[in-house]
């Protein structure tokens, strides 16, 4: 990170609002006022400042009226940087009736430190004596300067050297002058007459250290702010220009030094503060760094370096929308500033916010004048992120032209040529980063992940071999081998390297996963669970081991193990969001909504502005049948992310589930306009314009997906699905033939058979259907929908036929059960009662089984249990007419005939029609 409070030198010295705060406990000694004063001089001409301010405070706590105590005090402050406190002592002076005109310069001084340019110039004007000043003349120069007048700037600082010829001051003004006309040249010349004239003066040699430090000119720079010290040892300004120099030359023992040292003289200085900050953050202490900034900035909150700097923080610990506001704020006040606004391409990609990044990189792009390959860089990842691949390739082609020996940019325009299918390319660039980069594996592991993803196991074996060399106790490269070995079917090679990595990191989390998927392949789930058990029991509260042991229960149908282990997990780290997250997704897969809409809540308490953790509340709202707060959520979701067509897509759902058609509409039209391919949201659409009845307007989106996507066949499946809405079998027909011809698969076959059924062409599709089993008999769902046709058209025998077919392949399969059961029945088969007893134990509250079987004993005579079932048939489906006829015959034949009419009657007033209504009118008759 460049230094990024000194990239221009400014009228005062150190930018930023500064604040001596705390105090020094008063000595024992019993000694006047007078006196302290006296020591506090004599302190100060040692250069002992802090035992000066110390003697300051003790006389004022004597005498909180002794005037030359508080002017002493506020020109000490003004020496340490201090120039809140200076301000508040030197008006406290003139309060106390001293001389404006011997104020007044200390207070300009105070007041330019703090940024207050137009106040200096209007106490400097009002308060200036009758004979101006060298040093009055100055500091108006430094006010005009600082407020962008140059002309009456430079006036004054030739009004200064009429009456001092070698005032530092002004010297140093029209050095200032100079860098703001860009004629370094200039400024050079001052500076060095400044020195020359004043060698001894500590602010001189400061600026001369800062006009060589903007030069690059490093070591002359270190020797001028030394030679400040060896004058003034306690000099902040020197140490913290020090520090700053050394922290961007990557000098971090020295930086700390300086800093420590400046902050024995002012331990709650800001600027030392931010310093800290800055040295952290380089060092990757993000943490502290941040700790370091909320104190700055909560005292100065408009100091722009700060605020620069918490947004590179912010952005290194991740927390993406507080980094966006503090960059946001930055560039407000510094439009352009090219470092800001990289950090901000970098937060919107990370945020996956990449038109906002793009869009912005453009600007930035057209504004720089010289070519950056950091920013090539950036624009590569950013057009990458888009699936820009084309563009990608041609920023990193422009940064790798720049830097032609950074192996992370060969890296790079090697993923991008890959994803242009440019395999050769991509190989020859990662070969090169490989070659380049020899200290770090990773261009080395890029290369072998490369083969690996093209599933040249071979050569992917021979760049880990290579690595193996140099990095032999890295558990990375055996993760690699093993991965390769995978791909050769080697599974005994592949579980020895994945064993070898365990060994050199017991609780590699890849190779740990990597054996248990060995173990489930060889079917030893017992052994995968003891194995991750172990892992466990080293770290007991590891989230991913956890979840793969719930992820692992799940695959042997243990769901109570699954969510037993996924709520340890989340118990056990209360303050990560996976796992909560993880377990919140759980419950509402296995319909616990409950349980999620309280967890989903809970997180999105400590995490308000997460944009998964408002979909997962969602989620769990809309779950839970609220459907207006799943809206209220979905919209903020919207608003935090107003270029998401995702986000637009769940606010769709949930006013289509709301019936508002409307504005389902205007949310999907706006997730196209945002992402024009965005599949779900157009057959959305079109099955939204299809319900209006906008015929055209839906198969116009059916043609669009055709055209995009010619090789898939839902253009084609949507298209005949429109038709037959419109009751055109003919032409829906030859619409799911042309999907079908693209892909070949069960579904289609039947949306196929039934178009070509209702266009009258009933013996070439089951002609088609019969083949397509034929050819896949273990197709479930297709046999199923065969078995429905015979039982709908009352050809049993060829029904049960492949009811039994479908138990051969899942002998719990419940609708077969059930459909068995009655036709068995129908056929007065015996083995009816024992397929439906089957169904009902396996779904024991479906009202379609539990009426199957409780009709099934009622026309056996068992009416004692018939009729408790099918009683509780009614009480799940009380809508479904046909259910409650069969408990109004059962209660007929268990002689209750006054409580049958009384239900035939209910039956009868809702006016909906079943099967058997005409008999039931009869029956009521009879009863």
């Amino acid at each position: 990170m460049p230094n990024i409070n000194r990239k221009k030198l400014t009228v005062v010295m150190i930018s930023g609002a500064i604040m001596f705060l705390g105090g020094m406990t008063a000595c024992g000694k019993t000694q006047t006022s007078e006196t302290l004063v006296t020591e506090a001089k004599q302190y100060q001409q040692k250069g002992d400042t802090k035992a000066a301010i110390i003697q300051l405070k003790n006389a004022l706590q004597k005498n909180p009226d002794d005037v030359e105590a508080r002017y002493l005090l506020g020109t000490i402050y003004n020496e340490i940087a201090d120039s809140q406190s200076a301000e508040k002592e030197l008006r406290k002076a003139l309060t106390l009736g001293m001389n404006p005109a011997k104020v007044s310069p200390d207070l300009g001084k105070a007041l330019l430190m703090q940024g207050k340019f137009q106040m200096a110039l209007d106490e400097l004007n009002q308060n200036s004596g009758a004979v101006e000043s060298a040093e009055l003349s100055s500091l108006r120069g430094n006010a005009y300067l600082a407020l962008g007048k140059s002309k009456e700037a430079k006036e004054s600082f030739e009004q200064a050297l009429k009456v001092r010829p070698d005032f530092p001051d002004a010297l140093i003004g029209l050095a200032r002058l100079s860098i703001t006309e860009k004629s370094i040249d200039a400024a050079t010349h001052f500076s060095e007459q400044a020195v020359a004239k004043n060698p001894q003066n500590t602010d001189v040699l400061l600026f001369n250290g800062d006009l060589l430090r903007a030069q690059g000119k490093i070591d002359l720079a270190l020797a001028a702010y030394d030679q400040a010290l060896k004058i003034q040892p306690d000099n902040n300004a020197a140490h913290i220009n020090k520090a700053f120099l050394e922290i961007g030359t990557g000098r971090f023992d020295a930086a700390k030094a300086d800093i420590d040292a400046a902050r024995k003289t002012s331990p709650n200085n800001l600027i030392i503060t931010y310093a800290q900050a800055l040295l952290d953050f380089r060092q990757g202490k993000h943490a502290a760094a941040f700790e370091s900034l909320q104190k700055v900035l909560s005292v100065a909150p408009e100091h722009m370096p700060s605020i620069l700097l918490a947004g590179a923080v912010q952005l290194a610990l991740g927390s993406m929308p507080q980094a966006e506001q503090h960059l946001k704020k930055y560039l407000e006040n510094n439009p352009g500033n090219l470092y800001a606004s990289k950090l901000m391409v970098s937060t919107l990609m990370k945020s996956r916010r990449t038109k906002d990044a793009i869009d912005m990189l453009s600007q930035v792009l057209k504004d720089a004048q010289q070519d950056d390959v950091q920013l090539f860089a950036l624009a590569g990842e950013s057009y990458m992120q888009a699936g820009d691949y084309t563009k990608a390739t041609e920023y990193f082609t422009k940064a790798s032209a720049l830097a032609p020996k950074a192996a992370e940019l060969h890296t790079a325009l090697g993923l991008s040529k890959l994803a242009l299918g440019e395999n050769d390319r991509a190989v020859a660039e990662m070969d090169t980063a490989a070659a380049l980069d020899t200290k770090s594996p990773k261009a080395g592991i890029m290369l072998a992940m490369t083969h690996l993803r093209l599933k040249e196991y071979d050569k992917a074996l021979a760049a880990v071999k290579n690595l193996e060399k140099e990095q032999p106790d890295n558990p990375l490269v055996y993760n690699l081998k093993g991965a390769a070995y995978l791909g050769k079917n080697d599974s005994v090679a592949a579980r020895a390297n994945f064993e070898k990595s365990l060994s050199i990191q017991p609780t590699n989390f890849p190779a740990v996963m990597s054996l248990v998927q060995l173990d489930q392949r060889d079917k030893k789930p017992a052994v995968a669970k003891k194995r991750l058990e172990a892992i466990l029991e080293k770290d007991k509260k590891n989230s991913q081991i956890m979840t793969a042991l719930a992820g692992l229960a799940t695959s042997q149908e243990q769901t109570k193990e699954a969510t037993a282990w996924l709520e340890q997990s989340s118990k056990e780290n209360p303050n990560a969001l996976q796992p909560g997250m993880l377990l919140t997704t759980h419950y509402l897969r296995i319909g616990e909504k409950q349980k999620a809409l309280t967890l989903a809540q809970k997180l999105q308490g400590s995490n308000s502005s997460n944009p998964d953790v408002l979909n997962i509340l969602g989620q769990a709202q809309f779950a839970n049948d609220d459907k207006p707060a799943a809206l209220e959520t979905y919209n903020r979701l919207a608003a935090m992310q107003p270029d998401s067509a995702p986000a637009q897509f769940l606010l769709a759902a949930v006013h289509m589930a709301m019936q508002n058609q409307s504005a389902a509409s205007d949310a999907l039209k706006k997730a196209l306009s945002l992402q024009p391919d965005y599949l779900e949201a157009q057959l959305a659409l079109a099955s939204l314009e299809s319900n209006k009845g906008n015929h055209e307007q839906a198969l116009t989106i059916a043609r669009q997906i055709q055209k995009k996507n010619n090789k898939s066949p839902i253009g084609f499946e949507l298209e005949g699905n429109l038709m037959m809405a419109q009751k055109k079998p003919d032409l829906a027909a030859k619409a799911y033939e042309q999907a079908f011809a693209i892909n070949k698969n069960g579904p289609l076959m039947i949306k196929l058979h039934g178009s070509l059924s209702q266009a009258g062409k009933s013996k070439a599709a089951d002609t088609r259907l019969t083949q397509w089993l034929k050819n896949h008999p273990v197709d479930v769902p297709a046999r199923m929908y065969q078995a429905g046709i015979y039982l709908a058209s009352k050809q049993n025998k060829a029904a049960i036929e492949q009811y039994q077919l479908v138990l051969q392949q899942n002998a719990n399969n419940i609708p077969a059960l059930n459909n068995l059961a009655w036709l068995y029945q129908q056929e007065k088969n015996p083995r009816a009662l024992e397929y439906a007893e089957k169904a009902n134990q396996l779904a024991p509250d479906d009202p379609a089984i539990l009426d199957t079987l409780g009709w099934m004993l009622v026309e056996q005579g068992n009416t004692t249990r018939g009729l408790p079932l099918l009683q509780k048939a009614v009480s799940v489906a009380p809508e479904t007419s046909a259910i409650r006829y069969h408990y109004v015959l059962g209660l007929v034949k268990a002689g209750d005939k006054a409580k049958a009419r009384k239900e035939l009657e209910q039956i009868l007033a809702t006016g909906k029609s079943f099967p058997r209504i005409e008999e039931a009118k009869a029956l009521l008759k009879q009863l």
